[in-house]
This record gives C-alpha cells, structure tokens and sequence, in this order.
C-alpha cells in the first residue's frame, strides 16, 4: 500500500472516530442542558417557594388565589399510575418474552412480535381515550361506584401499552442467553418450562432489568394517557379508583394555559420536571444496583 493510501486511510478513519465521537457527545450536551435549564428555573421558583412546603404540602393548587405548591399529590397520582402499570406490564410481558423465546415457533416469533412491536407506534391519545371510554365503563360493571376519571383505568391502559416495550426487550435479552446454558440444562433432565425459568432468565437478568426500566421509564413520563382518563385533579392519595393527577398531566395542563412567561406558575412546572427527572433517576440507580448486585451473585 502507497503512503499516500495509507495516509488518506487513516485520515478517513480519523474522521469516522471524531464523527461518532460528536454524535455521542449530543446526548451527553442534550442530558445536561435540560438538567440545567430544570435547575436554572426552578431555582427562580425556590426564591418564592420555600422547599420544606414544597415538599411537605398536601395541596397542590398553583393556579389558585390561594396558591399551595405541595407536590405530594402529583407525586402521589404519578407512582400509584405506574404501579398499577408495572403490576400489569412486568408479568404479561415477562411472560410473552418467554414464550417467544423457548417455546414459540419460528413462524409464530416472527408473526407475533411484529403486532407486538407495532402496538407501540398507536399514538398515545388513542389509548387514554380508550381507558375512558371503554375500560372505564367496563370497571364500572364490577364497581359501580367507580368514577368516571381514575387512576385505576388509565394505570391498566399504560401496563398494555408498555407491554411491547416490556416484551421485546426481554424475548431479545432471553435470545441472548448462550445455547449451552440451555443444553445443559437439558442435559440434566430439566424441562423446557424449568430451564426457562430457572436458566434463561436467571442469565438475562440484565437485559430485563433494562427492560422493565424502559417500561418505569415510560409510565412515569406518560402524559395523555393520565390527562385524558385520570381526570387531571390533584389529590393526595393512593387508592386507584379515585381521580388524581400526575406531574405530566400537569406540565401539560400549565403549558397550554395562558400564564405570563417568568410567573411563579410557570416556574413551577419547572420545579415539577425536576422532581419527574429525579423520579426516574432513582428508579435507573434502583435497577442498576439490582443488575450489578445479581451478576456478583452468579
């Protein structure tokens, strides 16, 4: 190879490593520019807002005469929605990924996890009019004393829609597992059912554990879903069957209002941002202490 090959070789390459190296870094820029705009305009909310109410406060009623700026209930209305979520979206779609990874055949993988995957481009909209008007009315069969905005249906509707969320990251985690994991399980007389549960699993533990992450994620950060069937009242308590908001619902509810720009309204959403980013921060540390405490175990 001549030098001048050579050289222009290198310099080719040299630009490929700085290119991805910029398209790595906007993540990182991106990351950290929201986080600095979240703390520059909630320290301006803070300066009205003393921390202790906001953190202490049982109402939250910024757009009132008599102003309250507790986040509790938001709090309260964002984790009792993903709860009721995870308890749906964990198992079905741990157990969907199971199937399509030990004991579905090949026509059936490839026919199923498409629709799956699919699920997850309807728009959210569709789905929080559905929780309101049609698993809402069903609840109420069983319940009538159910209300017309709950927790308890919009929670159900955001588990299904982050099933294929749930159910493609782990069947891809499970697919992962090396063949002689499986093979020696066999081996030693374990049924496809046991070797499922007690082998592949155990060994794609962390690729489920970034998978029900992904799906935390995505249930405390859904918005029209809570807006449209959770009734968007901000009300400190956990019961599922009663109306609340979450701190989504209200970004949105506040973004599309008409308050002045620099107002301490429109700070707070702010200051409820960063609570929603702290939020999920703690949840990723949880899931990464679990990821990292399991692979010493094994």
């Amino acid at each position: 190879m001549s030098q001048n090959a050579l050289r222009y070789r290198k310099v080719r390459d040299r630009i490929v490593e700085v290119f991805l190296l910029a398209a790595g870094l906007v993540a990182v820029f991106t990351t950290l520019a929201i986080v600095a705009i979240l703390l520059y305009e909630s320290s301006a909310f803070f300066e009205h807002v003393p921390l202790k109410d906001f953190l202490t406060d049982t109402m939250w009623t910024p757009l009132f005469a008599d102003a309250h700026y507790g986040i509790l209930p938001l709090v309260a209305g964002t984790l009792t929605t993903t709860i009721v979520a995870l308890l749906v979206a964990v198992p079905l779609g741990t157990t969907i990924a199971i199937y399509l990874s030990e004991f579905a055949p090949h026509k059936v993988r490839e026919t199923v996890k498409p629709i799956l995957e699919l699920l997850g481009a309807v728009p959210t909209v569709v789905y929080g009019y559905f929780a309101l008007t049609m698993v809402t009315p069903f609840l109420q069969i069983f319940m009538p004393d159910l209300p017309g905005f709950n927790m308890l249906s919009a929670g159900l509707v955001i588990g299904l829609m982050i099933v294929p969320y749930v159910s493609s990251v782990s069947e891809d985690a499970m697919r992962a597992v090396p063949r002689y994991m499986r093979e020696g399980s066999y081996a030693m007389g374990a049924t496809r059912l046991q070797t499922a549960l007690r082998v592949v699993v155990p060994g794609a533990f962390s690729g489920l554990a970034a998978a029900f992450i992904l799906g935390i994620s995505r249930a405390v950060g859904e918005t029209m879903v809570v807006a449209i069937a959770a009734g968007m009242q901000p009300n400190l308590t956990f019961d599922p069957r009663e109306p609340a908001a979450t701190i989504t619902a209200y970004i949105v509810q506040v973004s599309l209002g008409d308050l002045p720009h620099g107002s301490i309204g429109y700070q707070s959403i702010f200051a409820a941002g960063l609570v929603l980013m702290l939020i999920t921060l703690i949840f990723n540390v949880i899931g990464f202490s679990l990821t990292r405490r399991f692979r010493e175990a094994y």
